[in-house]
């Protein structure tokens, strides 16, 4: 193209509603030009394709300066339009450093890293001599990639053109080798002559923790003559992240001067080795201390929230975001609708899912898991087939929420089909998964010999999970043959998984088979294997509270077994009847009965009914899964009291009302 002929210029980026007829541009001068499109253009791309009509009639396209700027504003990432800024790009005479620099960065920000390395290329072609803000980002776009020779060249050329003493390049250098794990060239470049300051310095801390060397990056945060903000976040963030998260709190706590990252960093340390209850305080200590909420850090508070089923936190959370006229992206959209669906509340998951303007496949997946564990599993299947009409590909974890839903379901046909979809329709390779989703599916519906001869007939090994769903099939179905079979088989491939022991001591007990029960238990104490308590959480007023089986620290435990005496005395008189079969001892009925009124969920009932008001929603949530006594229980309270309760255990939700439960007794 001739850069005097912009009639050549490609179709399509000027129509009729672009049309400059009334604009006098014989007059603009290029910095006229460059006002407008540097206070005109970056939010609205009716204007920005107008002042690139001006620039075309006028001749400023010849103009360096003019043109670069037009390719920065066509790659704004928000127009979500990188193509155009290709084309200017492309019809740009000789671009010189200014131009390439700019296009190299706009390809990062639009996550089109490749186009950056291309766009090198192109320059190296037309003999243009790149400058220090050339190579940060082409580091960050080998580092990106993977593109290890394409990175190693790049050192060879600043080395060349003699800007290896630059801090930017030298720290960007530092963090693209170590995410090669290259640390000894990682170190090698922060030896080299030039500056080695602050941001050098954490860069290369960050390597050490990138590639495994934690000593190494301790050493070197010591040995630090000066230390910024920066240096201490590292150090928290590569602390949590190898699990030694109260080494990272202790740093936390000695910081003089902290800023919206090292929160974020705590909290995600915390979040990371599942202790949802500490990153909770953390936030709680935000607020005390009126730090301003940035965006970013808004999705890990809510899954902090959506794991302790801390709904009122999670409230305020989008409150805060409403308040603040925060944009509602597909980030923080799904994170919302997935702490609404934990919490228990699906209506305003659904809310917070209609009025979303941009979903991810992760937003729909967050949604059609919320029905599934919800046993919605119609409007799971709905909401598939409406994603498939919105032109959206599903991902393997889209089929596990489907599949989940039909086994919940019982839906033994239908789930049957959406596994035979996968590869022939949406050409997805079922994994591991996606099988254990079937056995359990055939499974729960009783049909046993089917999901033995399913294990069979699969392409790869089964894993213990395959197993586990196979197990759970025979307790819930009383296939005591079969289930000593497999729990055998479980506790030679899982030796150390405690489920699984107290999974088939279940069968035994139920079975009344005692002396198996005790063998089972006097091999896991040859094996030092210890039960996980069953613990239930509920959320009043904002605080978590956490009640174990037989823990009485609670402040208030003494009106909580008076409410519990009353609530069981209740239930008795309407004909309730304790469960003994599911405790796994071979002790006296009443001794039974007490141990099964001292269930953590039981507890945690009793505490709601005796601090909220008559017609609230109780919501609780359990670590393990409901054992039938409680489940029972829990259907006559919602009658009794005329509650609705909801609580979530490890596999699914049940919504308590009238005496009835969501699932169907089908669990």
């Amino acid at each position: 193209m001739s850069s005097t002929t912009p009639t050549n210029f490609p179709s399509g980026f000027v129509s009729e509603e672009h049309s400059t007829e009334s604009i006098p541009t014989s007059t603009l001068s290029q910095k006229t030009v460059l006002q407008i499109l540097n206070t005109k253009c970056f939010n609205s791309l009716q204007h920005l394709k107008q002042a690139h009509a001006i620039i075309l009639r006028t001749g400023h396209f010849q103009d360096h300066y003019v043109c670069g700027t037009l390719v920065k504003c066509y790659a704004t990432p928000h127009f979500n339009n990188f193509n155009l800024a290709l084309k200017v790009f492309d019809y740009i005479p000789r671009p010189n450093v200014f131009v390439c620099n700019i296009f190299i960065k706009g390809s990062l920000e639009n996550g089109e890293p490749h186009e950056a390395i291309l766009c090198y290329h192109k320059m190296v072609l037309l003999n243009s001599r790149p400058n220090m803000f050339t190579y940060p980002p082409l580091f960050k776009a080998c580092a990106m990639t993977g593109c290890v020779k394409e990175g190693v060249q790049f050192h060879a050329h600043v080395v060349k053109h003699g800007l290896s003493e630059d801090g930017h390049i030298k720290s960007a250098g530092i963090h693209m080798y170590a995410s090669f794990g290259l640390v000894g060239e990682a170190r090698k470049m922060f030896d080299e002559s030039g500056e080695r300051d602050v941001v050098c310095r954490n860069a290369m801390i960050d390597g050490y923790f990138k590639c495994g060397e934690v000593e190494a990056a301790s050493e070197l945060f010591r040995c630090m003559p000066v230390k910024n903000v920066g240096s201490w976040n590292t150090m928290i963030s590569g602390l949590a992240r190898y699990g030694m998260i109260e080494n990272a709190r202790s740093l936390f706590n000695d910081m003089g001067k902290r800023n919206d990252i090292s929160w974020s960093a705590i909290i995600d340390g915390y979040i990371k080795q599942g202790c949802y209850k500490e990153a909770l305080e953390v936030f709680y200590e935000m607020q005390r201390e009126k730090v301003k909420l940035k965006q970013y850090i808004l999705p890990s508070l809510l899954t902090v929230c959506a794991n302790l089923g801390s709904l009122d936190q999670g409230r305020w959370i989008h409150s805060y975001v409403e308040r603040n006229s925060f944009q509602v992206d597909a980030v923080l959209g799904t994170a919302l609708v997935d702490m609404y669906v934990k919490c228990g509340s699906l209506d305003m998951a659904w809310e917070v899912f209609k009025n979303m303007k941009v979903k991810e496949v992760s937003t729909w997946n967050a949604m059609i898991g919320g029905f599934s564990i919800h046993g919605q599993a119609e409007e799971a299947i709905e909401l598939f087939n409406k994603m498939q009409k919105e032109k959206l590909k599903p991902n393997g974890t889209t089929f596990v929420s489907v599949l989940n839903a039909c086994a919940h379901a019982g839906m033994v046909e239908r789930g049957l089909a959406v596994l035979d979809s996968m590869k022939q329709v949406y050409e997805i390779e079922p994994e591991m998964e996606h099988f254990g989703c079937v056995v359990d599916l055939l499974g729960r519906a009783g049909l046993i010999e089917e999901a033995e001869k399913f294990i069979d007939s699969m392409p790869v090994k089964p894993n213990a999970a395959i197993w586990g769903a196979l197990l759970n099939a025979c307790r819930i179905h009383g296939n005591v043959e079969l289930g000593e079979k497999v729990g055998w088989t479980l506790l030679d491939m899982e030796p150390q998984n405690s489920g699984r022991y107290a999974l088939l001591s279940n069968i035994y007990a139920k079975a009344g088979r005692w002396d198996d029960v005790t063998r089972v238990r006097k091999l896991m104490k040859e094996r030092g294997i210890k039960t996980v308590p069953g613990t239930s959480m509920i959320d009043m007023s904002g605080t978590v509270h956490e009640f174990k089986m037989g823990d009485g620290s609670h402040p208030q435990m003494k009106e909580i077994y008076r409410m519990l005496e009353q609530m069981m005395k209740k239930l008795r008189m309407e004909g309730y009847s304790p469960n003994t079969s599911v405790v796994l001892f071979d002790i006296e009925e009443e001794e039974k009965e007490t141990a099964l009124r001292q269930h953590s969920e039981k507890v945690a009932l009793a505490f709601g009914l005796l601090h909220t008001k008559p017609g609230t929603t109780v919501r609780i949530v359990k670590n393990l899964r409901v054992c039938e006594d409680c489940h029972s229980a829990f259907k006559l309270v919602s009658q009794i009291y005329g509650r609705n309760i909801i609580m979530r255990d490890r596999v699914r939700y049940h919504h308590f009302r009238n005496g009835m439960c969501s699932c169907k007794d089908f669990w």
